[in-house]
């Protein structure tokens, strides 16, 4: 195991546990951390005003420091009393990965930190974003709970064959954006791409849905009234631009609604509206609201037309609660019922998520199918049938068969033997010598052995993965791409050097650094570099020396003229040294 682990995080399946990494606070740079500082600083002393009031107690509760990367395994032995966990991953993860982890109590968190180049907003996933974003507004019991369901009902959430393309392309510009020396004919050429995807994607998948669900509020949410919202999602959280402007009149604000799982996004550009939810209990009765629509709840042939569309592992559940895990490939269908499912390659069959003896992915290795629904001319279901009932239709042990089923499947074999839920009802007849046909279609011959053939009016529930999850092999993930580490030029390396100095200097390890010597060989060597100057002047108000004070000044202001657009920063540098005593 590549992470420290705690009793939370011991539940997590296997499956999961292959997206985890290393922090490696050790490879967090000086510069990174005064990153840290400046977002953390900033965002503080606005959000105060601001942000629901669960964020500033949040922060508090689970020991996330403003002048600290945070070590996510230290923040866990202080989010384990909420109940909750951390854990590292490479940027983006699959959607029903990350929110299965949500559906353990656990916080996804990217180790990596945004560049300073990329202050203020950085499309990739990072620890500003997650670990000062997320984190703090889970110490609400309501959010808290609020984000468990949300990742266990959007798990199950079914996706197609596109959403997966979308999302390598997505986690693509992410990383090359974040990148420095990226060639911005690549970064156009990547966006187009999402953009193509976006404009192609058909019907809105399940995960679509919930993923703009996911986005309205978890990351872009804001709470109170249309008037007077405060900011709650973690995306505005850990964004000092968009903190600031999503408060603006030119950000339009909408009552939150089942409505935004229907509104798209766009992660490369400022949001124009957000959706205000009144409270934390409402965002839970939207999301059961959603989840009243899903395949989960609903099944039928529109769930069995979903799990087939998505070309990956799924499971049907039958009205006996008989569960078919597989990859699904076809259905015959009557009167707008699904009549016979069939699955490809490696099956399991399962009841209440734990899965039948004999019935493994090694029992079914080339796929399953079965009838669902009623016998032709009987109008009491095989799983409402008494053993008196099935004794009278030849149901037996031992009896050859014919059995037709509405729709026009025929099942004719010996049965042998019939297996039973915990309620007594029938759930699987295991036939010898059986052919199953569909009008001249051959389904099944005795060729292949004896036939399984599940029991079930109608299909309950569809849904995304296996029912049993130690049914297959779900240790797959292979990164197609994986976040790039900025070379570290000499050049960089003597700017990290001094940053680290003035950071021991204000943290008391090493006193003996002249500040002024710092300063000059910051101004001969990195001209431009402005953080480094905001710290710097901060120490010369800190120590009351204002002449130095005066001199970084005036060199911030020339900054600001060469490159107009670092202004805004460095002025809220400035105001933060300034006005020092309201975030102390």
């Amino acid at each position: 195991m590549s992470y420290q682990s705690n009793p939370i995080l011991d539940k997590l399946p296997e499956h999961l546990q292959q997206y985890i990494k290393p922090q490696n606070y050790e490879e967090y740079t000086a510069i990174d951390q005064a990153v840290w500082r400046y977002v953390m600083r900033k965002n503080v002393d606005y959000l105060s005003e601001v942000a629901h009031n669960s964020y500033l107690d949040g922060l508090k509760m689970t020991g996330i420091s403003i002048d600290h990367i945070p070590n996510m395994y230290g923040m866990n032995r202080i989010l384990k009393e909420i109940g909750w966990a951390a854990v590292a991953v490479d940027g983006f993860i699959p959607p029903s990965a990350f929110m299965e982890f949500q559906a353990y109590n656990v916080l996804v968190i990217a180790g990596d930190i945004r560049q300073l180049e990329h202050i203020e907003y950085t499309p990739a996933p990072d620890i500003i974003h997650e670990g000062a974003g997320h984190a703090p507004i889970i110490a609400n019991p309501e959010y808290a709970e609020y984000l468990r369901r949300f990742g266990e009902i959007g798990c199950k959430a079914i996706s197609n064959a596109k959403d997966h393309e979308l999302y390598e392309a997505v986690r693509h510009l992410s990383i090359i954006k974040e990148a420095s020396g990226t060639p911005q004919e690549s970064i156009d050429e990547a966006e187009a791409k999402i953009e193509e995807l976006q404009n192609n994607m058909g019907e809105p998948s399940e995960i679509a849905l919930i993923r703009n669900l996911h986005w309205w509020t978890v990351e872009y949410g804001l709470i109170g009234t249309i008037e007077r919202p405060k900011i709650y999602g973690a995306g505005l959280l850990s964004s000092i631009g968009e903190s600031a402007w999503c408060m603006t009149d030119k950000v339009k604000k909408v009552p939150y609604s089942i409505e935004a799982a229907h509104t798209s996004f766009d992660i490369t550009k400022p949001q124009p509206q957000l959706f205000v939810t009144p409270d934390f209990a409402f965002l839970s009765q939207v999301l059961e609201e959603f989840a009243n629509t899903m395949a989960l709840r609903k099944g039928g042939l529109s769930g069995v037309k979903k799990v087939i569309a998505s070309r990956e592992l799924c499971t049907l559940e039958f009205s006996t609660g008989l569960q078919i895990s597989g990859e699904f490939s076809k259905v015959i269908e009557h009167q707008n019922l699904p009549v016979y499912i069939q699955t490809e390659g490696p099956t399991a069959l399962s009841y209440r998520e734990k899965e039948l003896v004999g019935h493994s992915v090694k029992h079914h290795p080339n796929g399953f199918g079965s009838p669902i629904g009623k016998l032709k001319g009987i109008n009491l279901a095989i799983e409402d049938m008494s053993p008196r009932d099935l004794k009278a239709y030849n149901i037996y042990e031992g009896e050859q068969i014919t059995l037709e089923f509405e729709g026009g499947i025929k099942v004719k074999g010996e049965i042998i033997t019939g297996t039973r839920n915990l309620r007594g009802e029938i759930i699987l007849i295991t036939f010898n010598n059986c052919t199953v046909t569909h009008g001249e279609t051959i389904l099944f011959d005795p060729s292949m052995g004896l036939y399984h053939m599940a029991v079930g009016e109608k299909v309950s529930s569809a849904f995304n993965g296996p029912a049993d999850l130690s049914s297959f092999d779900l240790i797959t993930h292979k990164v197609t791409s994986t976040t790039i580490k900025p070379v570290i030029s000499p050049e960089r390396k003597k700017l990290q050097l001094l940053y680290l100095q003035i950071r021991e200097f204000r943290e008391g390890t090493n006193t003996t650094i002249s500040r002024n010597k710092v300063f000059k060989e910051l101004k001969a060597n990195y001209p431009h570099d402005w953080l480094l100057s905001v710290e710097l002047y901060e120490l010369a108000k800190n120590n009351n020396d204002e002449e130095f004070a005066d001199e970084i000044l005036d060199h911030l202001q020339a900054v600001k003229q060469e490159l107009p657009g670092l202004g805004h920063l460095i002025d809220d540098g400035i105001s933060l040294v300034d006005n020092a005593g309201v975030i102390n």
